[in-house]
Formats: structure tokens, C-alpha cells, sequence
């Protein structure tokens, strides 16, 4: 298991005790989406204590919204004593930090009462889900390969960059005429070749697009025709978020780091649906922990994509079980 490296904040708040640590855990192989690579996740595992009982969450700073491991940290050590989850939403904004915290303080509730956190959340008991798997941007060739590589796997996840993207999707359906297509630019595309890479996704049997222009410039969405259905991610990050979404987009992707937790993000998938949006549950590449409140979100959502676990050389135990694309629900000892 990799070591926490930094130093570990405490407060107290009556008999609650806030631990948070820093962890690097290596991924099987680089990660390339258009805005980059990364060799490893590097996370933030908080953890609230109440006596004999320890709640946990773990969560991802993400330069794209202006976080850092260290800011992050910052946001926590400022924290003044916490009560209660709703609490937290105002002392905090959404994003990683508070969402590591809210994740710890649904599993402490489930730990102290015995109870799982989807019964608290008043949902129905976790099962099974599909899980999309990612595959990095790449060549044509190489992502076709990798495609052929993992036929046990159903749904897969094609990350783009723009110029080549109408070969790297024609290429991986070649490879796998089998399996489920979905992809995502990452905001790379550029109106100019907006309906013409849409063509193209149709062609290849794509059946969704995520966040294919920038978020400032997707105003475009809602004056072409959108012949594979859009799903926003870096758009949709809380419940405010959602009007100016409508004629944009037919999806959301709802993140537990985005919506700064559990607690909003429940709040968040509620309201799309009402709102008519089909959804998308994802996450950042983490750990099983991280991924394991999600499992929440994934009850009833179309697509699935939290193969966070799939991508590390190795995971945190008792890590989630995965076969074939097929997630189990978390062990309580994990969380929940």
C-alpha cells in the first residue's frame, strides 16, 4: 500500500475527531486525455472518528477546477469544528475537499448506526452495476488494440482529442463490434468540426458524447443537430448548474469531486431526472474508496463509469470486486 506523505491535520469538533492524509497510488499504465497524462492518482483520504467508530472518503483535487493536493489540504486545516453534513455544505464549496469530508461523515453514520449508508440515503440496496471501462487517447491502432484486448469487458469508454477522432472511433468499432461505445472529448472539439465528428460517432455506433466543446463555448449544442445525445460532465458540477443545461444537453455526469459529495450529489441526480436529463455517473481515477459512495448515484443510472480501480497496479483493501466489468457492491468494512 502506498505511504501517506505529508503531515495529518486534526480538529475537534465535541468528540469528532478529522484525520486527512495524502496518497500516491501508481495506475497499471499512463492515462492520456486531451489535457494531458499522469503515471499515477494522487488523492486525499479523510478520516472522522467518533469514539470506536471511523468513517472514511477519499478524493481528487483536479487542476481543471483550479484544485491542488495542497489547496485542498488548506481548505481542510481552515475547517472550523463540524456538526452535522448539512452543515458542511455551507462551510465549504463543492469540490474534493468537501467531498472527501462528506463521504467520511456518510460512512461514520453507517458505521455508528449499524445501518448501510444506502438505507440512510433511503435508497434500496446496492447491486451489481456495469462499469464503462476507459481507454486512454491514443493512436487509431493503439486504442483498436487495446479494444481487442479486453473482449470480457461490454461497455467501453474512448478518450479523444479532436483531429483523428473520426479514425479512433471508426477503429475501435472495427475492433469491437460487440461492445457498447461512449466517448469523450474533454472539451477538444471545436464548433467548426462539432457535427461532423458527431456524424462520424454515429457512424461508429457511439451512444453518447461527453462534454465535446468547451464549457464556456457549449452554447453551440443547442443549434445543431445532435445526432449521438451529449452528456455534460465539466458543465454540470451542482443543482445551479442544471438550468442553463436545458436544449444543451440530453445527459449529465454526475461526480461525487464535482458536486463536492454525496450529500449534493444525491440532491443533484434527484433534480436532473426530474428535469428530464438522462444520467451518467462517473468519477475520477482513485481508489475502491472513492468509488464506493458512487455506487449510490449508480442505482437506476444509465451509464456507469467508475473503473477508477481497473487503472491502478493496485488498490486499497477490501477493494471493490470487478469481473468483467461487473462492479459488486462495497464490502462495509470498505465503506458504507
Amino acid at each position: 500500500m502506498p505511504r501517506a506523505s505529508g503531515s495529518t491535520h486534526s480538529s475537534q469538533s465535541g468528540t469528532l475527531t478529522l484525520d486527512v492524509d495524502r496518497e500516491s497510488w501508481p495506475l497499471r499504465e499512463a492515462f492520456t486525455i486531451s489535457r494531458g497524462s499522469k503515471i499515477s492518482a494522487e488523492v486525499l483520504t479523510v478520516t472522522v472518528s467518533c469514539g470506536q467508530h471511523q468513517g472514511r472518503g477519499e478524493a481528487v483535487p483536479y487542476g481543471r477546477y483550479g484544485e491542488t493536493i495542497d489547496t485542498a489540504l488548506r481548505q481542510i486545516e481552515g475547517l472550523a469544528p463540524i456538526a452535522s453534513r448539512l452543515e458542511l455544505q455551507s462551510m465549504l464549496p463543492a469540490g474534493a475537499a468537501r467531498n472527501a469530508i462528506d463521504c467520511a461523515l456518510w460512512d461514520l453514520e453507517a458505521k455508528r448506526s449499524g445501518t448501510s449508508a444506502a438505507r440512510l440515503a433511503g435508497l434500496t440496496p446496492l447491486k451489481p452495476v456495469l462499469t464503462a471501462y476507459t481507454l486512454s487517447l491514443d493512436t487509431p491502432d493503439a486504442m483498436a488494440a487495446k479494444a481487442a484486448s479486453v473482449r470480457d469487458l461490454p461497455l467501453l469508454k474512448l478518450k479523444l482529442g479532436g483531429a483523428g477522432d473520426a479514425a479512433r472511433m471508426a477503429a475501435v468499432r472495427e475492433a469491437r463490434p460487440d461492445a457498447r461505445l461512449i466517448v469523450d472529448a474533454n472539451e477538444a472539439w471545436s464548433e467548426i468540426y462539432l457535427e461532423a465528428l458527431m456524424f462520424a460517432a454515429a457512424d461508429a455506433g457511439i451512444e453518447l458524447i461527453e462534454q465535446p466543446l468547451p464549457a464556456g463555448a457549449d452554447e453551440a449544442l443547442r443549434h445543431i443537430e445532435r445526432a449521438v445525445p451529449c452528456c455534460a460532465d465539466e458543465s454540470v458540477h451542482t443543482r445551479s448548474d442544471l438550468p442553463r443545461l436545458q436544449g444543451l444537453y440530453d445527459a449529465v455526469n454526475i461526480k461525487l469531486d464535482k458536486a463536492g459529495g454525496l450529500t449534493e450529489a444525491l440532491s443533484l441526480k434527484r433534480e436532473a431526472e426530474a428535469q428530464g436529463f438522462r444520467i451518467m455517473i462517473g468519477s475520477m481515477v482513485a481508489t475502491s474508496l472513492a468509488v464506493a459512495p458512487a455506487m449510490l448515484l449508480a442505482l437506476g443510472a444509465e451509464w456507469t463509469d467508475l473503473d477508477g480501480p481497473l487503472l491502478l497496479a493496485r488498490d486499497r483493501m477490501p477493494a471493490i470486486v470487478i469481473k468483467s466489468g461487473i462492479m459488486s457492491p462495497p464490502d462495509p468494512v470498505l465503506w458504507g
